[in-house]
């Protein structure tokens, strides 16, 4: 059986967000887009309407300098399971590679005791990996953990965490409206 689907190597390592050669005088020039038919080279707007129309592209964005796709786009084509999924501008979305952070404040801080299991990232709740790149090494290195979509209902079984299902995914917390507790107050000279 095959747990990754072939695109999925070539979209973790591409380059984006460089201009487009062909359209780089045009306004959406920026090279944010993957064709999963093709499984070739990041593409701008223009290229994606004149030679990706009929084909399954995603669209990548980024969150302080790292790369993210929204999860409505990607999980219609690749199972999602395990992975922390973040609210950023109100969109729900996945990293697609690690960001891996100092050891020190990994385990100390939060006192959030589930990490990735590749890179040590803390996460939240039992998910299992930060990021699309550090699933495909998990995959690898276990085999316990699959990408490909074979019907929803069947793919909540497909991974056990400590002798449970792992659930589809988990619901992102959305972004809350705190509200004064009382009048500010100037601090004293």
């Amino acid at each position: 059986m095959q747990l990754v689907p072939p695109w999925l190597e070539k979209l973790l390592s591409t380059d984006f967000f460089s201009v487009c050669r062909t359209h780089g005088d045009a306004a959406r020039s920026e090279r944010n887009m993957f064709c999963l038919d093709c499984n070739d080279e990041a593409f701008c707007f223009y290229c994606r309407s004149s030679r990706h129309k009929e084909h399954k592209v995603i669209q990548i964005r980024r969150s302080s300098y790292h790369d993210v796709v929204r999860v409505s786009e990607i999980e219609k084509v690749l199972e999602i399971d395990g992975v922390q999924t973040y609210v950023i501008n109100s969109a729900k979305v996945l990293f697609l590679n690690e960001r891996p952070q100092p050891k020190s404040s990994s385990s100390s801080g939060k006192g959030g005791s589930h990490i990735c299991e590749v890179c040590g990232r803390s996460l939240l709740d039992t998910f299992r990996f930060c990021s699309l790149g550090c699933k495909l090494v998990g995959i690898k290195r276990n085999g316990n953990a699959s990408y490909m979509l074979e019907g929803r209902s069947s793919t909540t079984t497909r991974v056990m965490v400590r002798g449970e299902e792992e659930q589809l995914m988990y619901p992102s917390t959305p972004p809350s409206t705190r509200r004064r507790k009382g009048i500010p107050h100037r601090a004293p000279n």
